[in-house]
């Protein structure tokens, strides 16, 4: 026995070498000569079998031959590099498109299995200019004030003529327009600032604000626009004399590029008295913010030369181009109703509609690039202006909802004090800190000239469904008070809105299992990319020497991440280094365990299933899971690094990331639960969960700390809802209710006397006003105190009604009350005998 115990020490020594080397990631010469040193020792003092030695003397032959690099790529990559070719999934060219588009960034190093920490820490910290804050404080919090959400939604249909007026004076719709062409030339996290402060207010402003500063004719202008065109149109779009629109999305196959029905067919046209060649457009869009008020209108189409008049193709594909709205055959005007949220948004049409070859974006050499102009800005564009609404419309409910709970008083107690309302807040807080945190540094980055395609679906997804599960959570606690509509309803136009972001830009559900692991397995893997690449490549010979350098680097890294995973997941990740020290010191560390995990289940998964893997869409949805969490737990961090380590937002902090990497866990343990090949998911459940599934969700007690964060004035409540619009105004319930509860926070003590005097059965009422009254009576409360409870009881009263309406308020059509009908009493009609009611069915 003791020599078999001292066979597996050294054996053990031996694979430790081996799994050392891995988990450091040493190169294949380095690796090979370590290994043979440690293996001729192993050998002179194991007493090993011979047939065990024989095994791994032939492991250290294979390892000295692939070093050999002519031998290597002739027996072993040259027949790996035939066979590969025939697998590679064929890749549309919007699919490649979509691929080349932006820039990898924090994502890609989350791919790696061992992320750069310094690349995110050196980050500077978000910020905004002087201008940009002054903007803030003054045209965006006038437009708040002028903009009364009731009056919108339910009698006007539309902003009023004082607040659209007010919007094009002040240029919001020129916030990302240079100062040169008479824009604002605000940086991606001032956009972002300003729709978060007008989401939390108003959704419709929100959103007509957004869309001009998004995806749209002036960025398309900005980036691939000639001199000419920025010059003719980009002052009249910052000054608001020209309203963009853009029209992508098609009545039959949606966004869905390839399909495209929505032509343009080059041909010669008369043009301002003129014979020249043009474009004759024909096109049906619907979904189109903006284009019942558009005069100049983004137009995504097919483009065909059948004459060749302006090249030898037939087809270019897709094109954009600027079109007049008032052109013949150029039909606007009607409009949709996205739930009861009156944006401007509706269809359009173009019959015959004749432009010059100049109204292509760019000029006719972008003649066919314009699928490519739009994803390569929907790289950077998805991260800015839906995930800053989400975070607007969650500042605002955890704002309100936090003051609501804590002035709303149930059994004597404010309803923050039931567990059940707190775990709500705790959840709604917790989240708004992912999106505050997500939003933030991700759009600095952006500022910094980052694209992050992957990022931003990730950002895209995730900000609009974790707004979503709070603006559920606040009705929760909120009940009756966001139900019942009208002026002094702050909460239901909010919730009716949140599907909205749910479905543009990529809707969700395509997003998560199409788009955020889909595309980042080929755009931020450090070795896929170039491995399709070099398999593409027409010269054999280069080709051999491209794929044979990034198939070895891709092997070795995947035998470094199962080795990192395996060692990370055996010591809880107490031997990776984070950034940082102090309490978030192990969250750095478990993200590089997770890290590892993702990049060796991503490999797993793409070997196992090869092209499969596009089509098996609820594992590319798992993976997502996985990398989105990663990613998000990572901007909490930074974040609470760029605030300066404030040490009460810790609770905030760490429930953030206990759900993010739980979340990552539990996602793994999905896909492996669910990859067709068992032998497959064995070995990586084996080498990804060692010991088992080990990562908790938040406790209990955290979120109750979370509860005080959110319902007292707090500096840790002013940072979360930093952007919510609190300045008093009498059609400003956010102000209201943040002073009943600071209010409600001073007469504490006052409430604890009175409970006490109940108690005593000094007051044996349980109406608020007489206990009040009898308080006063008893010398429980001096006069003082108990008119400042009086004052507390209306004010809490107004926060907490709802309205009501004549019977005639209510309907598109005017309509007179009601009468109540005289009860008549009329003679029943006798029963059947036959034990039934006589109506009663046989």
């Amino acid at each position: 026995m003791t020599g078999f115990i001292y066979w597996l020490v050294v054996t053990g020594v031996l694979f430790g070498v081996a799994l050392a080397l891995a988990y450091r990631r040493e190169d294949l010469r380095t690796s090979t000569l370590t290994f043979g040193v440690a293996l001729f020792v192993y050998s002179l003092i194991s007493g090993s079998w011979l047939l065990w030695l024989v095994i791994l003397w032939l492991l250290l032959a294979g390892m000295i031959a692939l070093n050999f690099e002519d031998f290597r790529r002739e027996r072993v990559t040259a027949p790996l590099l035939r066979r590969y070719r025939t697998m590679v999934p064929e890749m549309s060219t919007t699919e490649r498109e979509a691929l080349d588009a932006g820039t990898v960034w924090w994502e890609g190093e989350l791919f790696t299995g061992r992320p750069d920490w310094s690349r995110l820490t050196s980050l500077p910290a978000s910020g905004l200019t002087e201008q940009e804050q002054a903007f803030l404080d003054g045209p965006t919090e006038e437009l708040c004030r002028l903009l009364n959400d009731w009056e919108l939604t339910h009698e006007l249909g539309d902003m009023s003529k004082a607040a659209w007026d007010y919007i094009l004076k002040e240029r919001f719709f020129g916030m990302i327009i240079p100062e040169e062409y008479g824009g604002l030339g605000f940086s991606p996290f001032a956009i972002a600032s300003v729709l978060t402060k007008l989401s939390g207010h108003s959704t419709v402003a929100a959103s007509t604000i957004g869309v001009p500063n998004s995806l749209g004719p002036a960025e398309l202008l900005i980036h691939y626009g000639t001199d000419e065109q920025k010059k003719r149109y980009l002052p009249r779009l910052a000054s608001g004399k020209e309203i963009p629109c853009f029209a992508l999305t098609s009545t039959r196959v949606g966004s869905d590029a390839s399909a495209i029905a929505d032509s343009g067919v080059v041909c010669k046209g008369e043009w301002e008295g003129e014979e020249v060649i043009g474009i004759r457009l024909n096109w049906e869009k619907r979904y189109i913010t903006l284009a019942p008020i558009a005069t100049v209108l983004g137009l995504a189409f097919k483009l065909y030369d059948p004459d060749h008049l302006i090249g030898d193709q037939d087809e270019y594909g897709v094109t954009a181009a600027l079109i007049p709205t008032n052109l013949p055959g150029v039909e606007t005007g009607r409009r949709h109703f996205p739930l009861n949220i009156p944006f401007q948004n509706g269809p359009t049409k173009g019959t015959d509609v004749f432009v010059p070859l100049d109204a292509i974006i760019g000029g006719p050499e972008r003649a066919g690039q314009g699928w490519k102009m739009l994803v390569e800005q929907l790289s950077a564009g998805r991260a800015i202006v839906l995930p800053a609404n989400s975070m607007g419309g969650a500042q605002a409910a955890v704002w309100n909802s936090g003051a609501y709970t804590r002035v709303r008083r149930q059994f004597g107690l404010p309803i923050c004090r039931f567990e059940g309302v707190g775990e709500a807040l705790g959840r709604m807080a917790g989240n708004t800190y992912i999106i505050n945190a997500a939003v933030s540094v991700t759009n600095t980055a952006i500022g910094r000239g980052e694209k992050p395609a992957v990022a931003s679906a990730i950002l895209k997804y995730h900000c609009t469904e974790l707004a979503r599960k709070i603006g559920t959570d606040a009705m929760d606690v909120q009940g009756g008070k966001g139900i019942m509509l009208g002026p002094k309803n702050y909460l239901g136009r909010a919730y009716q809105a949140m599907p909205i972001a749910i479905t543009v830009e990529g809707a969700n559900i395509l997003t998560r299992s199409l788009i955020i692991f889909g595309q980042g397995a080929v755009r931020c893997h450090p070795f896929v990319l170039k491995e399709m690449a070099a398999a593409n490549e027409a010269d054999f010979e280069q080709a051999l020497r491209d794929f044979d350098q990034q198939l070895f680097g891709h092997i070795g890294f995947a035998v470094s991440n199962a080795a990192r995973a395996f060692v990370l997941a055996l010591t809880h990740a107490r031997v990776t280094p984070a950034p940082v020290t102090g309490p978030t010191a192990r969250y750095y560390q478990h993200i590089n365990r997770y890290s590892a995990a993702f990049a060796f289940a991503a490999d797993m998964a793409m070997l196992t299933l090869g092209g499969a893997l596009k089509r098996k869409e609820q594992l590319s949805a798992r993976l997502g899971d996985v990398l989105s969490s990663i990613y998000l737990a990572s901007m909490v961090l930074k974040h609470y690094q760029d605030e300066g380590n404030p040490p009460e937002d810790l609770p905030l902090v760490e429930w953030a990331c206990r759900s993010l990497l739980y979340r990552a866990q539990e996602q793994l343990h999905g896909l492996l639960r669910n990859l067709p090949s068992r032998v497959a998911a064995g070995a990586l459940r084996l080498l990804i969960f060692p010991r088992g599934r080990t990562y908790f969700a938040p406790g209990d007690d955290l979120g109750q700390r979370i509860v005080d964060l959110v319902t007292y004035p707090t500096e840790s409540r002013a940072r979360l809802c930093r952007q919510t619009y609190v300045t008093a105004h009498p059609d400003n319930a956010m102000a209201k209710l943040h002073q009943a509860m600071v209010e409600a926070t001073a007469a504490a003590p006052l409430y604890d006397k009175l409970r006490n005097a109940t108690r005593a059965g000094l007051i044996a009422t349980d109406d608020p006003v007489a206990q009040i009254d009898a308080a006063q009576k008893e010398g429980v409360l001096d006069a003082a105190e108990a008119d400042q409870l009086r004052a507390l009881d209306a004010l809490v009263l107004d926060v907490v009604g709802v309205d009501d309406f004549d019977s005639s308020e209510l309907g598109t059509k005017a309509k007179k009350p009601r009468r109540p009908r005289k009860k008549t009493t009329r003679a029943r009609k006798p029963r059947a005998t036959n034990g039934r009611d006589a109506a009663s069915p046989s």
